[in-house]
């Protein structure tokens, strides 16, 4: 034989996946037609119930451990909402032994949702748990806010209601769009969905404030034309076919055009709702500050343009 057995079946491996050179390979061939030793070891590396043997032990040792930290999370989940549900407990026996009904129980149960929501359902819930906890956490504080209004006998519920829900967006929509379920959903539109779900609560906010003080038309109009440039830098800053120089210049061209714009329409609504003898001291942005604001953003696209070419030219 033209070469030893160990040299042999070093290279076995690569010839299995058909890895080694056309030289080698033949090599191998040719070692394996006249020996017994090197063609049992192949078929050993050619045997893959061994390699199924150990993928069948890893997913079972896998999904065991999985099983075992389930159930310890639901045992801690069971035990942290034993302790949140005490406090409900109690209340509910003080105030039917007291005669008072049903008054406070409520505003402990709607006080104790919200730290369940933030360690009971994290622990408890089998999957999709940051969604889970934000969506349940968005419901327990609003239902802590109806709870206080009823019980306040107050009418601001309409107000407070979409402007924490405006809040609680802001800060959680970004993390639900990119987290199951809703990623498999949105794919590559997370951006719109968010900017979506924005206008549709910074509109309720709005809708909420204009009925209560009963500006309605003034709040209308200035959310429009708030909502017109976010939704404008949104559509400059994604979809613009052009460097950060120019996009950044654009945007802050764009805002300091939005900005003037809403400053005299929300002076002109002003004027128009105030009576004779009302004073009015105006402070808005001017045009000159808006002319400003434009030249700036356009030197700095101007920049992004000629940065642009000279980058071109390099490459």
């Amino acid at each position: 034989m033209k070469y030893e057995c160990e040299v042999i079946q070093d290279l076995l491996p690569l010839y299995k996946d058909s890895a080694c050179s056309v030289a080698s390979a033949l090599a191998v061939q040719e070692h394996l037609n006249e020996c017994e030793k090197c063609k049992k070891f192949l078929d050993q590396l050619n045997d893959t119930s061994v390699d199924e043997l150990i993928i069948k032990e890893k997913e079972n040792v896998i999904g065991t451990q999985s099983k075992y930290f389930k159930r310890k999370s639901a045992v801690a989940g069971s035990v942290v909402g034993g302790i949140f549900a005490l406090p409900i407990l109690i209340s509910l026996i003080v105030n039917l032994v007291t005669g008072h009904g049903l008054t406070w129980f409520f505003l402990v149960l709607a006080g104790m949702l919200i730290p369940t929501s933030l360690f009971v359902v994290p622990l408890m819930a089998p999957k999709n748990r940051m969604f889970l906890t934000m969506t349940s956490l968005t419901g327990s504080i609003l239902f802590l806010l109806a709870v206080c209004c009823i019980y306040s006998q107050g009418d601001w519920f309409f107000v407070a209601a979409p402007a924490v829900l405006f809040g609680l967006t802001v800060c959680f929509a970004p993390f639900i769009a990119c987290r199951r379920p809703m990623n498999a959903y949105l794919k590559n539109r997370k951006g719109l969905a968010v900017m979506c779900a924005y206008t549709v609560t910074f509109l309720l906010m709005a809708l909420g404030i204009g009925f209560y003080a009963d500006i309605l038309m003034e709040m209308l109009v200035t959310s429009a034309i708030m909502l017109v440039a976010a939704w404008a830098i949104f559509l400059i800053a994604r979809y613009l076919p052009a460097n950060g120089w120019v996009k950044t210049g654009v945007c802050i061209a764009a805002f300091s055009a939005f900005t003037y714009l809403g400053s005299e329409i929300g002076l002109w609504l002003t004027l128009r709702s105030m009576e004779e003898n009302d004073v009015l001291v105006h402070s808005q942005p001017s045009f000159p500050m808006m002319l400003a604001g434009v030249g700036i953003g356009a030197a700095v696209a101007v920049i992004g343009l000629l940065f642009g070419k000279k980058g071109g030219k390099k490459q």
